[in-house]
């Protein structure tokens, strides 16, 4: 395959417009924001805001990841809920490890209320039980999506604010710290964790029939219905998964603050979660999707908003600012759009030389 060729290939492919945003946005950094790409070891752990914004963008990352395959049902299929499942995965994660100063051979030290891992295993197990009820409400009991989710959304911060009483956790066990705030071979850990659920999530959409029959659902459930695929359990796995995600987000975000706030942690997270699965070249509609588009639109996000607090913008306007940028790489990514630019560019070219013509 020649060079021309393969560009062609990729100009054509679903991760064109993605990488094309995430380049201008970084390009843009590279002219416009002083030491963005500068990298630095500091006690063997890598610094710098490149690698700050892969650290942050790791809970929206796993977000999207499960956002993704909810958007690729079709049938007007999103998951609201998860900025909700986060609140409470923290929340129980936060009760259950708690912490209380006592004397262990002689050194005063903060005790854990039940194992670590025990206390991770039931917050992401409680995270899926709440995706599982909302499979339940779209496969099984018909309800739509966005209103079945919005029950979770609203009821969701009641029970994480029950969890914790009303009042910020805060968690003093330090191993807990790691998940959000711990480096490994020089890395953030979290990034590690990003890359086992994406690994682990595209092998089984890509190396199995799954991701087929979650295309096929999205495209047509009701022919997918009729050639044999059980829709309502695929369905209702895809939710499941992605309260799942919404667990491990929550763990991250509830171990980089080492505290649970069940009233803020998570705020409107499900709105970038959404936006980053459309800015990774993925149709709203379902069908065909790309895991990789959609991380790239988590980075695309978290990359505004660094850029955005790295140019000094004013808080008050920094999300009409991002709002701003948001809305030009969607119209970037719409063909219709483009389509309109062209037309619009080719009628001028014809005003122009019909007045040249007309002169000679």
């Amino acid at each position: 395959m020649s060079i021309k060729e393969g560009w062609e290939r990729f100009s054509k492919s679903q991760l064109f417009w993605p990488i094309l945003a995430l380049a201008i946005v970084l390009l843009f950094n590279l002219i416009f924001t002083k030491d963005f790409f500068s990298i630095e070891i500091k006690e063997g752990h890598l610094y710098g805001v490149a690698i700050d914004i892969l650290n942050r963008a790791a809970p929206l990352m796993i977000l999207a990841t499960g956002m993704t395959l909810v958007i690729a049902t079709g049938g007007g299929g999103v998951d609201v809920s998860v900025g909700s499942v986060i609140a409470i995965s923290g929340a129980v994660a936060a009760a259950l490890i708690g912490g209380s100063l006592q004397y262990v051979d002689g050194v005063q030290q903060f005790v854990t209320n039940v194992s670590m891992p025990v206390a991770i295993l039931a917050a992401l197990a409680v995270a899926t039980l709440l995706g599982a009820w909302n499979g339940f409400l779209v496969a099984k009991i018909g309800i739509q999506p966005i209103v079945a989710t919005l029950i979770l959304l609203v009821a969701g911060r009641g029970l994480a604010q029950l969890v914790t009483q009303g009042q910020i956790i805060t968690i003093y066990y330090k191993p807990f710290s790691y998940i959000g705030t711990g480096f490994l071979l020089g890395l953030p850990f979290t990034i590690f964790i990003v890359a086992a659920l994406f690994g682990l999530t595209y092998y089984m959409v890509r190396k199995t029939a799954m991701g087929l029959f979650i295309e096929s659902i999205g495209i047509n459930a009701s022919a997918s219905r009729f050639s044999g695929i059980n829709v309502s359990k695929y369905v209702f796995m895809v939710y499941a998964f992605c309260g799942f995600c919404a667990g491990v987000a929550g763990l991250i975000i509830c171990s980089n603050v080492s505290s649970a706030d069940g009233n803020n942690a998570g705020l409107f997270m499900e709105l970038d979660a959404i936006l980053a699965v459309a800015l990774g070249g993925n149709s709203t509609s379902g069908g065909r999707f790309t895991l990789v588009g959609s991380l790239i639109g988590a980075l695309v996000i978290q990359s505004i908003t660094t850029s955005i607090y790295a140019l000094g913008v004013p808080p008050e306007i920094t999300l009409v600012v991002k709002a701003l940028v948001v809305i030009a790489i969607c119209l970037m990514q719409s063909e219709e759009f483009r389509k309109t630019l062209q037309r619009k560019g080719s009628t001028n070219r014809g005003n122009q030389c019909g007045k040249i013509e007309a002169k000679l």
